[in-house]
């Protein structure tokens, strides 16, 4: 079904990939961003772009007079696990209070679908892994925390206004497109470091921690294509769910640091040198997807996320763009 969605974060990572999926499958596209961490050469052609951060309500009552959105992808949110340990009241006033101005001017426009880019944070440290939806949520930072607490409000709004949603509890986002991949300041995602230590930009990529319960003792985590994703977005925009439903996106394979580090050593042919560091504040030793609600509930499965394309595809994009977009 055809229909006007508003992205916001659509000119991050994630959000413009999702930007370009739906235009692809023939939606109207509204793009809101502040480009405090989004880049403008990101955003798709055809989107119309709206300059403006989740917080300002003018700007966002006006974006909902001007344009009839049907849907609301939300990706826009300070995402830095050590930063917000650092500083959580920043975290907590964009991604709880920001959002929520964001969410009664889409109540007030009549908005009935809402896309929430959540996260695998929100489970801290899990009982079992594979992690299945249901399992006890305990974030260990407050950027996990935020997460879950826009997912409450989410369900609170399903029952006092009948708000449809569906919160997307991302793994680890990683890869890249021909034209889209990752480009933070700064770069706290292992694999854009390191494959910046194969283009000569960094003298060797830190691994953190190296004592956890794993089987080469450094943290798992579960890869996800970026392009998996959108695809999960763009499937969710055309379900129309009971209220409020969580689910995973994953693959239900982990990798550790340590294989990511190998198998970009064999791939770019460089020797990628490894200094290990202690642990960072707020990361679980493993994270891994029971992915099969998803599956049922979307559709989706994951088709480009083996650990080897979501690399590949990454090595490619930073070697054509190595001063990212500003290439």
């Amino acid at each position: 079904m055809t229909a006007t969605v508003l992205v916001t974060g659509g000119a991050g990572y994630i959000g413009s990939v999702v930007a370009d999926q739906l235009l692809t499958r023939g939606h109207d596209v509204v793009v809101l961003d502040d480009l405090s961490t989004g880049h403008r050469e990101a955003v798709p052609a055809g989107v119309t772009f709206v300059h403006a951060g989740i917080g300002d309500r003018a700007a966002v009552t006006a974006l909902f007079d001007r344009h009839p959105v049907h849907a609301i992808v939300h990706l826009a949110a300070f995402a830095l696990v050590a930063e917000s340990v650092a500083n959580p009241d920043k975290y907590r006033v964009n991604n709880v209070g920001n959002a929520r101005v964001l969410l009664d001017a889409a109540v007030a426009a009549g908005v009935q679908r809402f896309v929430f880019s959540s996260s695998c944070t929100v489970y801290g440290i899990p009982a079992a892994v594979p992690i299945p939806e249901d399992a006890a949520t305990a974030p260990m930072s407050p950027y996990g925390e935020t997460k879950l607490e826009f997912e409450r409000v989410l369900r609170d709004y399903a029952v006092r206004h009948r708000l449809s949603s569906v919160s997307l509890r991302y793994f680890n986002a990683a890869g890249a497109t021909e034209q889209r991949g990752e480009d933070h300041d700064p770069e706290s995602h292992l694999i854009p470091n390191v494959l910046a230590v194969a283009l000569g930009k960094r003298p060797a990529v830190d691994i953190f921690g190296t004592d956890y319960p794993t089987p080469d003792g450094t943290a798992v985590r579960d890869y996800i294509h970026v392009d998996d994703l959108a695809d999960a977005h763009v499937r969710a925009v055309d379900l129309t769910p009971d209220g409020a439903i969580a689910l995973n996106l994953g693959t239900g394979q982990g990798s550790s640091v340590r294989q990511v580090v190998d198998l970009a050593r064999r791939l770019t042919g460089h020797a990628i040198p490894a200094t290990d560091q202690p642990r960072r504040p707020g990361d679980p030793p493993a994270l891994v997807a029971a992915a099969q609600r998803a599956a049922a509930v979307l559709g989706w499965r994951p088709r480009r996320s083996s650990l080897e394309e979501i690399l590949a595809s990454a090595w490619r994009w930073h070697r054509a763009h190595p001063r990212g977009y500003r290439s």
